[in-house]
Parts: C-alpha cells; sequence; structure tokens
C-alpha cells in the first residue's frame, strides 16, 4: 500500500511539473473563450521619398461689397488682400514641401503663387524687395508682375542631440497667428496686425532645436522685411521660443529687431509678437495674437520734422473663436484692436497723429464639396478718427467705420 501511494505521488508532481511554468518564466496568457489573441502588427514601412514630400495647391476668387460708402476705385481702405472692391481672382498657388528627416536628412520647400493679369491681386502684394518689386512700387502693387516666389528654400538636420536643423532660402515670417494661404485662417479677410505690424517673407537662415520634448528654439538672421535686396548693409535678427505646456496648447513668443530704413544702419524696428492657440474643447478653437512694436527714429517723423522725438510705436491684439457645428460647417469671430500711436504703420493720418481701430469680423464658412469651400464674411471697421470713405476733391478720408460683406470661394487640389 505505502508503495503504491508512494507511486501516485510521484506521478502527481510528475503531471504538476510539467504543466507548471518554471521559475522565472511568464505564464502564457490566458484567451477567453471564443476570442482570438491579438495579432502583433508588423512593423511601419519606412516612408519613400516622394510619401515625405507635402503638396498643395489651391485657387480663390472673392467677392467683396462695401455696405457704406467705398473710397475712390471702390476701394476699402486698411485692408490688405480685400483692398479692392467688387470681383478680384485672388490667387491661384502651388506648393511642394519636404521636412528634413531621420531617413533624408535634408529638405526643401517651394511656393508658387500668380493671378490674372491686369488686375490686382494678392501674389502683388506679397512682392519682395528685389523680387518682383522695384524700389518705387507703392502699395497696392498694381503695376508689379502678376505672379510671385513666395517661398524657395532648403534645410538639413545636423545629427546633434534632437536634431539641429538649418533652413535657408525664402521663407515666410514666424511672426503672427494668420498666415498668407486663406484656407489657413479662420477668416477671409486679414487682421490689421497682419496688414500693418509684421512682415510677410524673408529671406536669410534660420537654426531651429528642441532640447525637450515640450520646447522649441528658433533663431537666425535675415535681410529685412519683406526684401530679398538689402535696402541697408546690417541684417535683422529673428527668433522664436515655442512652448507647449499642456496637451493641445501651444504657446509662441516671437520676435525680430534691425535696421529697415534706406540707407540706414542704425534705428532699429523690434516687433514682440505673442501667440496663444487652445483646441483642447471639442470642435471648438481659442485663438490671441498680442504684438508690441516700435522704431527708433522712424524716417516719415523725422521727415515732418513737427517734433523732436521721432521714435514710433505701435500695439494690438486680435482675439480668435471657432466653432466646427459639422465636419462642413464652421463659424468664426474675430475681435481685434490696433493703436497706431505716431500713424506710421497705418498712413491713414499725418504722420505723428495716433490712431486707433477696432474690428469685428463674423465668417460662415461651409465645404461644399471635397476641396470647395465657401465664405460668407461680414466685417465692420471703425476708428477714432476718419479715416475711411476717401472722397475726391483733396482725397479727404469722410467716414469713421466700414463695413463689408464678403463672398469667397476656394478650391484645394490636394
Amino acid at each position: 500500500m505505502t508503495r503504491w501511494l508512494g507511486v501516485m505521488l510521484i506521478a502527481v508532481s510528475f503531471v504538476a511539473a510539467a504543466g507548471a511554468p518554471a521559475f522565472g518564466q511568464a505564464k502564457p496568457e490566458e484567451t477567453k473563450p471564443g476570442e482570438a489573441k491579438p495579432e502583433e502588427k508588423p512593423a511601419e514601412k519606412p516612408k519613400t521619398l516622394w510619401e515625405e514630400n507635402t503638396l498643395f495647391a489651391y485657387i480663390e476668387n472673392s467677392w467683396v461689397w462695401n455696405t457704406g460708402r467705398a473710397s475712390r476705385g471702390n476701394h476699402n481702405e486698411l485692408r490688405f488682400y480685400d483692398f479692392e472692391g467688387g470681383y478680384t481672382f485672388n490667387v491661384g498657388e502651388f506648393s511642394i514641401k519636404k521636412d528634413p528627416s531621420e531617413n533624408y536628412p535634408f529638405g526643401y520647400g517651394l511656393v508658387l503663387t500668380a493671378g490674372i493679369p491686369g488686375t490686382s491681386n494678392d501674389s502683388q502684394k506679397n512682392h519682395a524687395l528685389g523680387i518682383f518689386r522695384g524700389d518705387n512700387d507703392q502699395f497696392a502693387f498694381r503695376n508689379t508682375p502678376n505672379f510671385d516666389l513666395q517661398e524657395a528654400y532648403g534645410s538639413y538636420q545636423i545629427p546633434i542631440g534632437s536634431g539641429l536643423t538649418l533652413k535657408a532660402g525664402k521663407f515666410v515670417t514666424l511672426l503672427g497667428y494668420e498666415v498668407i494661404e486663406s484656407p489657413n485662417n479662420l477668416n477671409f479677410s486679414r487682421s490689421y496686425m497682419f496688414a500693418f505690424s509684421i512682415p510677410v517673407t524673408h529671406v536669410g537662415a534660420l537654426l531651429s532645436y528642441s532640447p525637450l520634448p515640450w520646447l522649441s528654439l528658433t533663431a537666425g538672421t535675415v535681410v529685412g522685411w519683406d526684401v530679398a535686396r538689402d535696402n541697408n548693409s546690417t541684417m535683422s535678427y529673428t527668433g522664436q521660443i515655442g512652448v507647449t505646456p499642456i496637451k493641445d496648447l501651444v504657446v509662441n513668443l516671437n520676435w525680430i529687431t534691425g535696421a529697415e530704413q534706406l540707407h540706414q544702419d542704425g534705428n532699429p524696428r523690434t516687433v514682440l509678437d505673442w501667440v496663444v492657440n487652445y483646441t483642447g474643447i471639442k470642435n471648438l478653437t481659442l485663438g490671441l495674437n498680442v504684438d508690441y512694436g516700435w522704431e527708433i527714429d522712424e524716417a516719415s517723423l523725422a521727415a515732418s520734422r513737427t517734433r523732436s522725438d521721432n521714435d514710433a510705436s505701435w500695439w494690438g491684439w486680435a482675439g480668435y473663436v471657432a466653432y466646427d457645428w459639422t465636419e462642413a460647417l464652421r463659424t468664426a469671430l474675430r475681435l481685434e484692436y490696433f493703436q497706431d500711436s505716431d500713424g506710421v504703420r497705418t498712413l491713414a493720418v499725418a504722420a505723428g497723429s495716433r490712431v486707433e481701430l477696432w474690428g469685428v469680423t463674423a465668417t460662415l464658412q461651409y465645404k461644399i464639396w471635397k476641396g470647395l469651400v465657401g465664405r460668407l464674411e461680414y466685417r465692420h471697421d471703425s476708428a477714432d478718427s476718419k479715416v475711411f470713405a476717401i472722397r475726391a476733391p483733396g482725397y479727404v478720408p469722410t467716414g469713421k467705420s466700414q463695413d463689408t460683406i464678403t463672398l469667397a470661394l476656394s478650391y484645394s487640389f490636394f
């Protein structure tokens, strides 16, 4: 009996040892009845060189009605791209860009724009001095070519730390909440700060580095504000500090400083530009842009000889709220204020005289079909002095407010 009991104990021990995992060995994962084990995802295939390119192209038309008294020539004062009343073929754009990557450490960008000959269009307003624009050209640049080389640059990622990126050529400014491409903005018309406070493009070089996942740093030297051929012998300096303190919140401090006056290497012009964007609430976008700028011994003030202090300053803010009601329908509201403390940025009053501007812009956007988007926009401008509805004889401004309604249609190909 004892012998058989011993045999049974040995057998049970053998079976238990065979079915139990060895010491330090993970127990096999159990699968519930009717439940298949999750398959391991195959390693993601690296992108080809062509797949790393980003293509963007669009065309845009607009109709602008001034509901009050437009200025001579059916113009909307203190506007940028929507300066012309009536119908405008705004722009056609083609863009190809590639950022440096681990597999392909080089990058590039080329952006070409064009309009219809014989009409004012966005391309003419974006010209840099020395590229399709001469020294004597003045806004709204009707006599310049109807096409533009908006961006043309190369970049390379130097294998230092997380990657130090060098970018050189012609590129858009770091400053501002709004961008040149209308489909990428919440509103059709541009703010006062886009039009009067900051540059549009630069020619130069930038270095960018991200020492931490939530921090990015950019700094570089450029020829100046919207110039490819410098009007003096000194460079300007620009940069950005980008912070993402929490998910969906982006805060950027942008800046530019340097001499911008003709044949004058001193008297720098400086702008500090704060941009905040938050998308952490479903379907809601909140934005804020604050600018403060100044220029030492500003040229037009010095020429007027009306005061001993010729330093100029300006500042403003714009707040944005947009809500996506459906995948196709969006509404956006912009409230803004701009103070041209010495009248040198807007040129709406005599040099040395302050002008204050307020604006309310409401935009209804609807995605009609694939890349076809329609926008209906109402904008109200007001000022503390008469700067609108310029009339002959004498070309004197006669109004303190301006109201426009715009219908815009754009089609994006990519």
